[in-house]
């Protein structure tokens, strides 16, 4: 976990790749990272409205030794300065570094980290007490619905831009109560539109 401790009762639960930042693959370095359009803003908005901001993500990349916990962390301390720098301070960072195919022993593991499996909700839900009836989730994949469903969190949205995946999103056991194309849609419809005086945020 990487983060301070905060007392908000409710939490936007944010995966990190492909909902916050483009995911170019295994992105590990701040030179690499940037931002899906419009996601800062959207970050902002459910700032604002209450919402304490939670990144949840799975990070096999260290597993597989594509790059270390210390190269996680540093683009973490990196990402979350600019994103408090913008007006969307982040509460807290969870993630999981295990793969049960990993390359590297010490992280080869199944654990209760890993999304499908709530264990990373549950750790910021305890460490940072929020009320996950409150909270909702914003991912990319089914396994972040799982995960949300799995620790209690009632609403969890899908974001999607591949042609096909909001029909077997829709139609699996745990639907989503959205599929948006982007972080920023999603917030759109969850709070309204946002005022045409919002200038874009910078993504980098």
């Amino acid at each position: 976990m990487t983060g301070a401790s905060g007392t908000a009762q409710r939490a936007a639960f944010l995966d990190r790749d492909g909902v916050i930042n483009i995911d170019h693959g295994y992105v590990s370095r701040w030179e690499d990272f940037e931002f899906v359009p419009g996601a800062i803003d959207a970050m902002c908005r459910l700032h604002d409205a209450g919402y304490a901001l939670v990144v949840v993500t799975n990070q096999s990349g260290i597993a597989r030794g594509m790059y270390t916990e210390q190269d996680f962390q540093t683009l973490t301390a990196q990402m979350c300065q600019h994103l408090a720098q913008q007006g969307a301070p982040v509460a807290g960072v969870f993630h999981c570094p295990h793969h049960p195919r990993g390359r590297l022993p010490a992280y080869a593991l199944d654990c209760a980290c890993r999304k499908p499996q709530p264990g990373l909700l549950l750790q910021a839900i305890d460490q940072l007490a929020l009320a996950p009836t409150g909270s909702l989730l914003v991912g990319d994949k089914l396994s972040d619905l799982q995960a949300a469903r799995a620790a209690g969190v009632r609403t969890a949205y899908l974001i999607t831009g591949k042609d096909g995946e909001e029909e077997a999103a829709t139609a699996g056991d745990i639907p989503p109560d959205g599929v948006f194309g982007s972080l920023a849609d999603c917030i759109d419809a969850l709070l309204g539109p946002a005022p045409e005086s919002l200038q874009p945020t910078s993504s980098r």
